[in-house]
This record gives structure tokens, sequence and C-alpha cells, in this order.
């Protein structure tokens, strides 16, 4: 008999829920971590931390309140990485004992150490010591995410070139900063370190950043990030980065030179695999660490099964908790129906992006006809109240069947509101109950109301044309 009849490899969002979902389904589990790493990335080095950072941020520079009280207003002074870092620390210590007491709670074994596979069933933990236990299991998940990936033509530092794991670690708020990558993980520091009063500099080999979002949404979220200084230099691509005396120089192709305290690569993540020794599990990865999966996150070898980061798009904490309590039904021969296609993303830049559904640019390509309904925050009472004037809520209707195609939010609470949509499309629900629904005033959440009696009206006006 296995020593487990589920055994996972990660505790992070994926591995977490697995465990967790394999355990309430009354199996043996047991779950491989680090010491130092209970929560994986997520709690450790990336989501929590860098989400917390983004409202000690908000908090202490008094960036919100700033359109009723001056742009002059601040909280604190002087912010020092000090401030930031105290609430991190204390909110990553409270998740990740939250984890512990529900892995403890579950009777999931918590294996410390490093797992490597010795054969498909077999998996050794070596300790910090160095010290192997061989493991047997009858199913295996992996779920050991992700890490940043370094350009071998970088030389980092951790002190002056540094990734994203290094922003939460820096000794200082940097007076002038370069980031190289406009995706999300980079633009959501740009705008954490230009609201603490840094002069940020981004860089990016594409014409335009986010190409997954709204275009309307990103013009705006770029309106608002030049206003606070940051210079944007898309089409321009990274020749070296030449460290000086007083920090570094940033080179690019096109013969610019940008000084900067710091400079921050964004250059996308690489799957935690190379320890894995996955080729005695007969497995393999690719170029960036990714595993291959099917529609129920199982590998070629059919008892192994992967999920999180470590799969590829869409990298996510929310999807990545379930895959992993999918994968584990599966394990278990008790097998759920899979992810609907219908996921909701969420960018926690300042101010927030949330979107669910398709986009315009989407919806034009494919020929799908479709009407907009806009709302913005400062049309608003809870606009006003909260000093929120440049937010706005867009929905994307079918003029047919009123079915919404899309929704797209950017401003304050933009990823809380995205839910309302992200109900009503899930249920098959159409722009018609928006129009009917009462919302309690004054809320954000009245912007769906607005915004759906704008696409209504159009869509009436279009009508009375045809007749």
């Amino acid at each position: 008999m296995s020593d487990y009849e589920v055994l996972v490899l990660g505790s992070g969002p994926g591995g977490q829920k697995a465990a967790i979902a394999a355990a309430k389904l009354e199996r043996r589990v047991a779950i491989v971590e680090r010491r130092s790493m209970i929560g994986g990335v997520c709690i450790n080095t990336g989501t929590i931390p860098s989400k917390t950072m983004r409202e000690a941020v908000l908090y202490l520079t008094g960036l919100n309140q700033r359109e009723m009280y001056g742009q002059s207003y601040r909280l604190k002074e002087d912010v020092t990485v000090a401030d930031l870092t105290m609430r991190t620390a204390h909110v990553v210590g409270r998740e990740i004992d939250v984890i512990r007491s529900q892995l403890s709670r579950n009777r999931v074994t918590l294996l410390l150490g490093s797992g490597r596979f010795l054969d498909p069933h077999t998996v050794e933990v070596a300790d910090e010591q160095g010290r192997g236990t061989k493991i047997t299991a009858d199913n295996i998940i992996i779920a050991t995410g992700t890490r940043p990936a370094r350009p071998d033509s970088v030389e980092f530092d951790d002190r002056t070139i540094i990734d994203s794991d290094g922003m939460i670690q820096l000794d200082k708020v940097p007076d002038s900063m370069v980031v190289v990558g406009a995706g999300v993980i980079g633009i959501e520091y740009a705008s954490m370190f230009a609201a603490l009063g840094t002069k940020v500099t981004v860089v990016e080999r594409r014409e335009r950043m986010l190409e997954f979002c709204d275009l309307e949404v990103v013009e705006a979220l770029k309106y608002h990030l030049r206003d606070l200084a940051v210079t944007f230099r898309f089409g321009e691509t990274v020749a070296a980065v030449e460290r000086r005396a007083r920090g570094c120089v940033t080179v690019l192709e096109s013969g610019k030179k940008i000084p900067a305290d710091t400079v921050m690569y964004s250059a996308g993540r690489h799957g935690v695999t190379e320890a894995l020794n996955l080729e005695a599990a007969g497995l393999s990865a690719d170029a960036r660490g990714r595993i291959a999966v099917d529609q129920d996150y199982r590998t070629p070898v059919p008892h192994i099964y992967a999920v999180g980061d470590v799969i590829g798009f869409p990298s996510l904490a929310a999807t990545s908790m379930e895959q992993g309590r999918i994968a584990a039904h599966h394990a278990c021969g008790e097998p759920l129906k899979g992810m609907s296609d219908l996921q909701p993303i969420g960018i926690y830049t300042i101010p927030e992006i949330s979107y669910i559904g398709r986009t315009e640019d989407e919806l034009t390509k494919a020929l799908v006809p479709f009407e907009v309904g806009i709302s913005r925050y400062r049309e608003l009472a809870r606009g006003q109240i909260i000093g929120d004037t440049y937010g706005m809520l867009k929905l994307l209707v079918s003029p047919d069947d009123h079915a919404l195609l899309g929704v797209h939010v950017f401003g304050t609470g933009a990823t809380e509101l995205l839910h309302i949509g992200q109900a009503v499309m899930g249920c098959g629900g159409t722009v018609d109950y928006l129009v009917d629904a009462v919302f309690n005033y004054p809320t954000l959440a009245e912007s769906y109301k607005v915004a759906a009696l704008d696409a209504m009206n159009k869509i009436r006006r279009m009508a009375r044309f045809a007749d």
C-alpha cells in the first residue's frame, strides 16, 4: 500500500486547494513544501505581499483623497519601506497561520522539504539538511508554481537590478526606477511606486500594454499613470543595463539612455520544474518550465496531474485554486465538470482594472454586433463621496437577445464590482435584469444600472430608426 493516496507538490493556491479537496473526499493526503515557503509564491513573494503593499501605498500617500483635499494631501510625508513592509509582514504571517490551520484541520500531512521524482509513484523529499525521505503515492499533483524569468544577458544583483520578487525586499523607496516589461506585474509595480513619488519609466518592446484588456480602459490607465509622472517607452528594447556608482543606466537599442536608482525586470515567469527530475516520472517541461495537461489537468502520465502557474495561462491565484480542486476530484475518481470559460481577470494597478467576457476588439474581429453601455463614477453620488472621478464601467450588450457579452471596469473597487456582471453572465441573464434591478444608493454597484440603461437606450433608438 502507498504511503498516501494523493501527494501534492507545492502549497500555493492550487496545491493547497487540491490537498484540502482530496482530504474532504476522505483520502490520505500529504503536501510537500519548503519550511520558508508555506503558501507558495502567492503568499510569500507574489500576490499577497504586492497587494498588501498596494493597500499601504494608497493609505499612506492619501492618493484617493486628493480629489477632495488637494493634490498636496498626504497622510505621511516620507513613506519608507519599513512603513510598507510592516503591514505586509503582518498579513503574510496571518495568511501562513491560516493555511497551516486549514491543512491541520483537514488532516493533511505537511512534509517539509523539496520533492523530486524517483519514479512515477515515488518522490524523495529532502529537508534543509539534505536528508531524503522516500514517499510513495497513488496519485501526484504538481503545483510548484513559477519564478520570475531572468534573461541571461542581465546581471541581476538583487539591489539595483532586480526582478519582481526583489520589489518587496528593497531597502528604500527609490527616487527613480526603470520597469522593463509592461505586463501585469510590471504595470502594477510601476503604478505603486509612481504613487510613492518615484520617477518611473516603463520600457516595452510592443506598441501597447495589456493587449488583452479593453483599449479604452488601458488608455484611461495610461492617462492616469502619466498624471503620476510615469514615462512610457513603447516599441523599445533594452540593449544593456550598465551599473554605476549612483545606480544604473538602461541603454535602449534606439540609443536612448535612462539613468535610474533601480531597474526592475518583468520578463514573464518560468515554471519551477528543474529540480523535480520529471524524466524519472516520464514527464517533461517546455522551454519555459511549463507542464502540458489535458482539460482535467492530467499530464501524459495518467496518475500525475499539474495545476496552477506551472501549466501556464492564465496563471492567476483564483483559477489555480479551482484547477487544484478539479484535479483532486479527478485523481480521487469523483470527477467534476470542467471550469467555466467565463473567468474574471483582475489587475491591481492604481486604479484597478477588471473584466470578464470579450473586448470590443474581439467582438469586432469575430463580426459579432454589440452595443456599448457606459457609466462614469463621476456621475454617481458614491463616486463623488469617495473622490473617484475617473472610474468607469462598460457593458458590451448583444442588440439581438440583450445578452451580456463583456463587462469592463476601471477604478476604485473594480475587482470587487466585476462579480455582479459575472453572476449575471454565468446565470445566463440579460441586460434587462440590470435595467429592472434596484441597487443600494449611493453605491458604485449602481453603475450597472446606469450602464444598462445607456445600452438599452441606444438599442431602442436603433430599433426606432429601423421602423
